[in-house]
């Protein structure tokens, strides 16, 4: 099983794991994050989070989230990624809650398996809401709703 580490500009981090363990009150053990702080460097940070990161990943595979990519933590996690280079690694940008939870929730899956669904997560995540009552929307609209039936029948 991969374990789950999230790299990102302060507090972001410790706040994904903790909305994590208000869904899941027991949010994995091999949940480990890293908080960069506004003025850390890449190798200062890297090196911190080297422990961290074999602790996350103690079956030999981790899955790396980051918050924006080309930003400190995403250099951070390729920097992490060059120091244990013994460990399988997969890093993916764009770490939402979304995302988190669907990492959570298929973490037993291989480390590609788990982050294609940690990506369709996140994107799947970001949905722009209308103005109404909740009972009016829907991921689709109402055209589509109609032909998608009318094409099963």
């Amino acid at each position: 099983m991969p374990g789950l580490f999230i790299i990102a500009h302060a507090p972001l981090a410790s706040a994904l794991k903790e909305c994590a363990s208000h869904v899941y009150a027991g949010c994995p053990q091999r949940l480990l994050v890293l908080d960069v702080a506004p003025d850390a460097s890449v190798e200062a940070a890297a090196t911190e989070a080297l422990p961290a990161l074999r602790e996350a990943a103690s079956d030999g595979s981790a899955l790396v989230m980051v918050d924006v990519f080309g930003a400190t933590p995403s250099n951070v996690a390729t920097r992490l990624a060059e120091l244990a280079n013994d460990l399988k690694l997969k890093i993916v940008a764009g770490v939402n809650l979304p995302m988190l939870l669907r990492s959570v929730c298929y973490q037993d899956e291989s480390l590609d398996a788990l982050a294609a669904r940690a990506t369709a997560g996140a994107i799947q995540g970001v949905i722009q809401v209308a103005a109404s009552t909740p009972q009016q929307q829907s991921l689709r609209s109402p055209a589509h709703a109609a032909t998608h039936h009318s094409s099963q029948q």
